[in-house]
C-alpha cells in the first residue's frame, strides 16, 4: 500500500509512524514566560500608558458627560410630568363629570322666568312702588341708559365681547393678585358666569359650584348672543337694598327709571355688584361714591368715556350719592300687596295695580308727618306717627304708616291698635242722640263714681251743668262716663260696630274714655260717616288690577252704602264736632274759611295722641306716639296731632272749594259751649250705676229736641 505523501517540515514527517495530537502549548520557538522566583505564574508585563493630554483636553469630555446626564433628567422629568398631567386630566375630567351629573339633563336647561313685578300706581297713574322679588321692571338693553352696559363691562368683565364664557386670562390675573395679596382680592368670574350663578345656582363658595357655573356659562354662550346675555345680567343681578335688576336699583337709590340714569348714577349702580350690601348708598354713601370713581376710571381706560366725561361725572356723583328712601307711600304699597291674593289670587305675571292714592295729598301727608316728628315731636319725646285720609266712599287718598319705611315696615295706620282716648267720644255722643238726647241736653260736670271707677277731667276742673255740645267740645270725661252708664256699654259698642269699628271693645264704663284699642284706619272711617251724609265707610285702596298687557283681572264695582247715621243725628253731630275746632280742644286744627269738624284724643299719661277730623270732601286721622308705649311729654290730641292734621288738610284741599258739612240744623236749637262762672269751685258729685237703662222720649218734642236734664 502506497503511503500518503509527506510534507517537508511537518512534525509528522520527523516522527514517522506516530500520531501527533494538537496541543495548546507554545509553539516551538515562541517566547516562554518566565516564572517568578516563587515559582508562581509569570507576571504580566504592564501595558504601556498613553501620554496625558492635559486639562484642556479633559473639559469637553466632562461637559459632554454632564450634558448627557442633564438630558436624561429632563427626559425623565418630562415623562413623569406627562404622566402626572395625564392622570390629573383624568381626575379633573372625572370631577367635572361628577358635578355635571348633578345638574339636570341639558335638554331641560332653560332660563327661568323672571319673578313677576307688580307696579303700584296712584289714581293719576304715577308710579308709587314696584313690588315682587325684583322690585323693578325688566328692560330691554336698548331701553336702558347707554351708560349702564358700558359701566358693567368696564368694571366686571372688560373682555366680555371676546371670550367664550370663561376668561382664562382674567382668571389667571385674579389668581395671581390673590396669591400676592394673601387673600381673595379679585374674582375671575365673567359676566356670563355671574349670570349662570344668579339664574341656576345657590351662592355657595365651593369647587363643585364653580365647576357647574363654568359648564352653565358655556351653555349660555352657545344659546344666547352677547347682547342677550348682558340684558339678562342687568335685569337679574342683585344691587342691594332689596333691588334686583338695574331698574329696581335706579328707583331705589335715585327715584327714577333706569332709562334716565346719568353717567355718574350708572357708574354707582354698576359698582354695587361687587358687594351690594356693603356698598349700598342707602347704608354707606361714601363707600358708594368711592366705588363709582373706580368704575368711571375703568370706563375711561376702556375708551367708553374721556377724561372730561369722568371729571364731570365725579363732580355730580358726589352730590347724587345719598340715602334715598322710596317715599312713605311704600306703606300703601305694602297694603295693596296684602290685598292682591284676596282680589286675584296668586300672582304669576307682571301686574299694574291702580290705587286710590292721589299724588298731591300723599306728598302732603308725608311732609306733614315727617316735619312734625323731626321738629316739635323730637323735643316732646315723640318718635312715631301715622296719618290716613279718605274720601266719603272710603277710597284712601293718602296713607303714612310711620316716619321711615326703610327702618320699619310696620304700618301704624292700619295694623297698630292703640287706645283712642277721647277721640272715641263721638261714638258715645251719637249713641246718646239716638237714645233721644240733643246737643242742648244738660248733664252735670262733677266728680262721678261708677262702681269703683272715678274718672276725672284732663284739667282736673269741674264746670257744673253743661250741655252735651259743651261737654264734647271741652272733652269732659265725667259727662262721657255718665252717658255710657245711662246708655249701657252694649249700646255704645253696637253703635261703634255699626260705624265700622271691628276691633273688640271692652263692654264696661271705661269705654267712655276710649280705653279699648282700635286702629287709626277704622276710627277715621267711623268719623267719615259724619262727612259723607251718614253712610257706612269701608276703607279701600285698590281700584283696578291688570296685566302689563292691559288685561283687567279685577275692578272695583261701586255699591250703595247703608245709612248708619240718622238724618236727625247727623246735623247735630256735625254741629257739635265743628264746635270742637271753633272753641274747644281742637282749636289748633281750624281751617281758615273752610267748614271742618273733628275730635281730639289722648290716652293715659300721654302715651297716644290723636286727632280725627273731616270736611265735606275729605276725612283724615293723625296719631303720634311711641312703639314701645313710652309716655310723651304732655302731648295731647289738641296739640301736635291737630297741628299736623291742619297742615295736611290745608295742602290737600288747596284746590278744592269750601263746602258745607252735610245736614242742616237750626242754630237757635244749639247752645255754644260756655264755661260756667266759678267753674273752679267744687261741685257736688254724681253716683251712677251701669244698670240704669236709657229712657225713651215721652213725646215728639222730646224726640226732636232731646231730654232736658
Amino acid at each position: 500500500m502506497r503511503g500518503l505523501p509527506q510534507v517537508s517540515g511537518s512534525p509528522m514527517a520527523s516522527r514517522k509512524g506516530k500520531r501527533i495530537e494538537p496541543s495548546f502549548a507554545e509553539a516551538p520557538g515562541a517566547p516562554r514566560a518566565k516564572k517568578d522566583s516563587a515559582g508562581g505564574p509569570p507576571k504580566r508585563r504592564p501595558e504601556a500608558k498613553s501620554p496625558d493630554p492635559g486639562p484642556a483636553a479633559r473639559k469637553p469630555a466632562k461637559a459632554a458627560k454632564r450634558r448627557g446626564a442633564g438630558w436624561r433628567k429632563v427626559r425623565r422629568f418630562g415623562y413623569w410630568s406627562l404622566v402626572a398631567c395625564l392622570w390629573a386630566g383624568i381626575g379633573f375630567a372625572g370631577l367635572v363629570g361628577f358635578h355635571a351629573a348633578q345638574l339636570p339633563q341639558m335638554s331641560q336647561w332653560a332660563v327661568p322666568d323672571r319673578p313677576p313685578n307688580v307696579r303700584i300706581v296712584s289714581a293719576e297713574g304715577k308710579l308709587l312702588a314696584n313690588r315682587g322679588l325684583t322690585g323693578g321692571e325688566s328692560l330691554r338693553l336698548d331701553e336702558m341708559s347707554p351708560w349702564l352696559p358700558m359701566a358693567a363691562i368696564a368694571i366686571e368683565d372688560r373682555r366680555f365681547n371676546s371670550h367664550f364664557g370663561l376668561d382664562p386670562v382674567g382668571f389667571a390675573r385674579a389668581m395671581a393678585a390673590n396669591l400676592l395679596s394673601g387673600r381673595i382680592a379679585q374674582g375671575g368670574s365673567t359676566l356670563t358666569q355671574q349670570l349662570a350663578k344668579n339664574l341656576f345656582l345657590e351662592p355657595d363658595r365651593t369647587l363643585g359650584r364653580k365647576i357647574q357655573e363654568a359648564i352653565l356659562a358655556l351653555w349660555l354662550e352657545t344659546e344666547f348672543t352677547k347682547d342677550e346675555i348682558l340684558e339678562l345680567y342687568l335685569n337679574r343681578v342683585y344691587f342691594g337694598s332689596g333691588a334686583f335688576g338695574v331698574d329696581a336699583a335706579a328707583r331705589r337709590y335715585f327715584a327714577k327709571s333706569a332709562r334716565e340714569l346719568t353717567l355718574g348714577e350708572a357708574a354707582m349702580i354698576a359698582g354695587l355688584v361687587k358687594a351690594p350690601s356693603r356698598l349700598s348708598p342707602a347704608k354707606d354713601p361714601q363707600a358708594a361714591r368711592e366705588r363709582a370713581a373706580l368704575v368711571l376710571a375703568a370706563m375711561r381706560r376702556e375708551g367708553f368715556i374721556d377724561a372730561e366725561d369722568e371729571e364731570k361725572a365725579l363732580a355730580r356723583t358726589s352730590k347724587e350719592a345719598r340715602r334715598y328712601v322710596g317715599g312713605l307711600a311704600q306703606y300703601a304699597a305694602d297694603m295693596a300687596m296684602t290685598e292682591l291674593p284676596r282680589l286675584i289670587g296668586e300672582v304669576h305675571a307682571d301686574l299694574i295695580v291702580e290705587t286710590t292714592l292721589l299724588a298731591g295729598p300723599q306728598l302732603a301727608a308725608e311732609k306733614a308727618v315727617v316735619d312734625a316728628l323731626a321738629g316739635p315731636g323730637a323735643k316732646l319725646g315723640v318718635r312715631q306717627g301715622a296719618l290716613v285720609a279718605m274720601k266719603g266712599d272710603g277710597g284712601i287718598v293718602a296713607l303714612v304708616g310711620g316716619r321711615d319705611h326703610a327702618a320699619s315696615q310696620f304700618n301704624r295706620a292700619v295694623d297698630a291698635k292703640r287706645q283712642p282716648g277721647s277721640a272715641f267720644k263721638p261714638i258715645v255722643w251719637l249713641a246718646a242722640l239716638e237714645a233721644g238726647m240733643a246737643p242742648t241736653t244738660l248733664r252735670r260736670d262733677a266728680p262721678v263714681r261708677i262702681g269703683n271707677w272715678s274718672p276725672e277731667n284732663h284739667d282736673g276742673k269741674y264746670r257744673g251743668p253743661v250741655t252735651l255740645a259743651s261737654a264734647i267740645a271741652l272733652s269732659l270725661n265725667t259727662v262721657s262716663a255718665q252717658l255710657v252708664a245711662e246708655l249701657g256699654p252694649d249700646a255704645v259698642a253696637a253703635t261703634a260696630a255699626r260705624l265700622g269699628i271691628a276691633s273688640p271693645l271692652q263692654r264696661n264704663a271705661t269705654l267712655a274714655l276710649g280705653t279699648s284699642e282700635v286702629s287709626l284706619l277704622e276710627l277715621t272711617a267711623a268719623h267719615a260717616a259724619f262727612a259723607n251724609g251718614g253712610r257706612l265707610t269701608r276703607p279701600w285702596l285698590v281700584r283696578r288690577v291688570m296685566t302689563s298687557g292691559g288685561k283687567i283681572l279685577y275692578e272695583r264695582k261701586a255699591a250703595a252704602a247703608e245709612r248708619v247715621v240718622g238724618e236727625r243725628e247727623l246735623p247735630m253731630m256735625n254741629e257739635m264736632l265743628s264746635a270742637v275746632l271753633d272753641s274747644g280742644t281742637g282749636r289748633r286744627a281750624r281751617l281758615a274759611g273752610r267748614p271742618a269738624a273733628g275730635k281730639t284724643g289722648t290716652s293715659q299719661n300721654s302715651r297716644d295722641a290723636w286727632f280725627v277730623g273731616y270736611t265735606a270732601q275729605l276725612t283724615a286721622g293723625v296719631w303720634v306716639g311711641n312703639d314701645d308705649g313710652a309716655p310723651m311729654k304732655d302731648v295731647t290730641g289738641g296739640g301736635l296731632p291737630a297741628e299736623t292734621w291742619a297742615r295736611f288738610m290745608t295742602v290737600a284741599l288747596k284746590d278744592a272749594p269750601p263746602v258745607a258739612l252735610p245736614g242742616t240744623f237750626r242754630p237757635f236749637l244749639f247752645a255754644r259751649p260756655q264755661n260756667r262762672p266759678g267753674a273752679d269751685e267744687e261741685t257736688p258729685g254724681v253716683a251712677m250705676s251701669l244698670t240704669e237703662p236709657p229712657r225713651k222720649p215721652r213725646n215728639l218734642i222730646e224726640f226732636l229736641f232731646g231730654r232736658q236734664g
